[in-house]
């Protein structure tokens, strides 16, 4: 087909810079970091912090300090009255809301200069896909993106809305028709009726290449079979032949969705964000997602065990090692300075520059001083499910300090679509395989200060009933893997009470 021959021709062209991201990584972040700082002394932000008196990192790092998104809100605030130049020349082009976890919403500036790199990394990562592996059928059918809606709020002279409905506005002309669910479906605010008219426009079309977060693509997946009463998703889709995927760990996820397609699908792991677009996937199979060098963003990276020193050490690129968790800090062409986005990352590789997601700052489970992060987590459960032929829908971890039963604990709340045939083996493996993965964990099970894991099943959705009750059902928001503290655990057993 002649997509098929363009796809390959335009991956072709590409090489050469996917070839400069691998061996010539640093250089590209240190050309960033001169353009953005050349753009930054036009700006309000940049006349406050000297940026006319910096010439290197070092002195960038002295007069930059780190901020989170309450550290840049009143900058945020400037612009929302109409104020110009103040993070970024001009005005910005858009703004993408998301969900704060201390501030309410925030307001993440999107401009002319970064919008295009949004769009841009999305489709370098299909294109090195089939680069590396040749393969062009995700193209041949339909694609459909499993997203928030696409509806803008215009009443201000700056468009806000979801990433994705953003994205919607610069999607390439010859994808358009291509492209599910349409404009008005995706724009049904109600995640249920939403969900069921996405799978009433799709169920008849051929399908190649379906994106989305996991857990909302897998509800999709279960909608879709229930509706058409096929037993799998292949039956429905037989062209289907790319599942693209951001924003959690695959791992827990990849056992239900074989059994749900009913075949192995090949997938790519993305790594989008309102900030940026961070990295993909660039070897099948590999660990780890490749940086994308020259998107716009000059990355800095602070040790995770180091963040709440007083004065951490902040690297760039060029500084970073292997196997240490970093916090992840963005200075990026929309006008982000020393901005932590808050997602933690460990590199797999240095040449070239791959990483692997390992959480959100904001989410570990530490009460005992073990600091297990979202990765381990996942980890340990995957093992665990795969050691006693279980699978797992869902889950979430949080520290039992007053365990009425012994010592405290790490309690899991599980929810299953193949329950183990011993709850007890599940358990033992899920707590020898997080000790295998923190150290510090082993030594205070080891130790009796604390007892092994505790596994509590908990009936099917139950983790889509608390999306819903805090208003965080469907799009582009995930359930906590891990918490340091008890909400959402409360929140399971007050309603596993009501059910018994």
């Amino acid at each position: 087909m002649l997509i098929s021959a363009g796809t390959k021709m335009i991956a072709s062209l590409s090489k050469p810079r996917f070839d400069r991201w691998h061996h010539d990584a640093v250089g590209l972040q240190q050309r960033v970091f001169n353009s953005l700082l050349a753009r930054g002394r036009k700006t309000r932000f940049g006349k406050a912090h000297g940026f006319e008196q910096i010439s290197g990192y070092e002195g960038f790092k002295k007069r930059v300090p780190i901020r989170d998104y309450e550290g840049f809100s009143p900058y945020i605030q400037r612009i929302l009255k109409g104020e110009h130049d103040v993070l970024w020349p001009g005005r910005p082009m858009y703004f993408s809301k998301t969900s704060g976890t201390t501030s309410g919403a925030k307001y993440i500036p999107i401009t002319r200069e970064s919008m295009p790199y949004h769009i841009r990394s999305a489709r370098n990562a299909l294109l090195m896909y089939t680069l590396k592996t040749g393969r062009t059928d995700f193209v041949r059918g339909r694609m459909i993106f499993i997203s928030g809606s696409p509806d803008l709020d215009t009443s201000q002279d700056i468009p806000t809305g979801r990433l994705s409905g953003i994205s919607h506005r610069h999607v390439p002309k010859y994808l358009r028709n291509r492209r599910l669910p349409s404009y008005d479906v995706n724009c049904i605010t109600d995640w249920e009726k939403k969900l069921d008219a996405v799978v009433d426009e799709s169920a008849g079309h051929s399908l190649s290449l379906i994106s989305g977060i996991p857990p909302w693509v897998e509800m999709y997946f279960e909608r879709l079979l229930s509706r058409t009463g096929k037993s799998h998703v292949a039956d429905v889709f037989p062209d289907f032949s790319l599942f693209v995927y951001g924003g959690v760990n695959f791992k827990p996820y990849e056992k239900k969705f074989q059994q749900l397609i009913g075949r192995e699908v090949p997938s790519l792991e993305t790594f989008p964000a309102s900030e940026g677009f961070i990295g993909f996937q660039d070897e099948w199979p590999s660990e780890g997602l490749l940086l994308i060098p020259d998107g716009g963003i000059f990355f800095e990276f602070i040790p995770a065990d180091r963040f709440d020193d007083d004065d951490p050490p902040r690297l760039s690129l060029a500084e970073v090692q292997e196997g240490v968790n970093y916090v992840m800090i963005l200075n990026t062409n929309a006008g982000l300075w020393g901005y932590n986005i808050g997602d933690t990352v460990r590199f797999v590789s240095l040449n070239p520059f791959r990483f692997v997601p390992t959480g959100r700052l904001s989410h570990y489970t530490s009460a005992f001083g073990e600091h297990v992060i979202a990765q381990e987590a996942e980890d340990a459960i995957t093992r665990a499910a795969a050691a006693t032929a279980a699978v797992v829908n869902e889950f979430t971890l949080a520290p039992f300090v007053d365990n009425p039963d012994g010592l405290p604990c790490h309690q899991w709340f599980v929810e299953f679509s193949k329950p183990p045939r011993d709850m007890q083996a599940f358990a033992a493996n899920l707590d020898k395989a997080l000790q295998e993965r923190n150290t510090y964990y082993k030594d205070l099970v080891t130790g009796r200060i604390l007892q092994p894991a505790l596994v509590q099943p908990v009936p099917k959705n139950t983790f889509r009933q608390y999306m819903k009750s805090i208003g965080k059902l469907g799009g582009q928001n995930k359930v906590p893997h891990l918490s340091n503290e008890r909400k959402i655990a409360d929140w399971i057993l007050e309603h596993l009470d009501k059910r018994s």
